[in-house]
């Protein structure tokens, strides 16, 4: 009989080692920046510094006053964007720094 490789996707992988070492946040933070760079041109994502998910409250810190306003203005719009791409189970409030 010939022992069968157990075979993992990549991100399935990762994500694995993620909950293994606790930084499953850290992981969806990385995947709501790659949807922004998606989701906006290049000029406005290079404006964003960082984005961080502490205790279910995503951070999104914006170095450009103008895209900040943006961002404060329509919250809640991004806020269900978020929740409909990553469920709803995983942000209950967007801050913008």
């Amino acid at each position: 009989m010939k022992k069968r490789k157990r075979e993992y996707q990549s991100s399935e992988l990762v994500k694995s080692f993620a909950r293994l070492y606790g930084f499953e946040n850290k992981l969806l933070a990385f995947e709501v920046k790659d949807f922004l760079h998606e989701y906006l041109n290049d000029a406005l994502y290079n404006e964003i510094e960082s984005v961080n998910l502490n205790n279910k409250i995503l951070e999104i810190r914006i170095k450009s006053p103008l895209l900040k306003n943006d961002f404060r203005m329509r919250k809640t719009f991004y806020l269900k964007k978020f929740q409909e791409k990553f469920g709803e189970e995983n942000f209950i409030d967007l801050l913008v720094l």
